[in-house]
């Protein structure tokens, strides 16, 4: 590694190991309850108010979530670990700036029968 002016150390030095530690300030937890690899977030109404400055990758979250995003199409959307990106989302979710949704279950499903009501109905169209 060379020596850079100042002491600085840079993405350059110590390649992917760098971005998620500096994304994420150090921390390897997110806050509050974990976010499912399926969990739906969306921009909160609070997002469109904030006042004070976000780093780049929390309003880049923000951007992607105005149309719902799961926590997995997220992290490939940013290019970042699934742990980097629930992270972001708890700092998001602590500062009421994301809503988060569990995915729905088969039992919020409509029943088969229903569903075959419905592909009739059109179909009669």
């Amino acid at each position: 590694m060379a020596t850079r002016p100042g002491g600085v150390v840079t993405e350059e030095d110590f390649g992917p190991l760098l971005r998620p530690y500096t994304l994420t300030r150090g921390r390897t937890r997110p806050t509050g309850p974990d976010f499912d690899l399926m969990t739906i977030i969306r921009t909160a109404p609070a997002a469109y108010e904030i006042t004070s400055p976000l780093p780049p990758e929390h309003l880049q979250i923000l951007q992607l979530c105005r149309s719902p995003a799961s926590v997995a199409d997220l992290a490939s959307d940013l290019g970042v670990s699934l742990n980097v990106v629930r992270i972001l989302l708890s700092d998001l979710r602590d500062q009421g700036l994301i809503t988060a949704r569990p995915p729905a279950t088969v039992a919020q499903l409509p029943e088969e029968r229903i569903l075959r009501e419905v592909i009739q109905g059109l179909q009669a169209l």
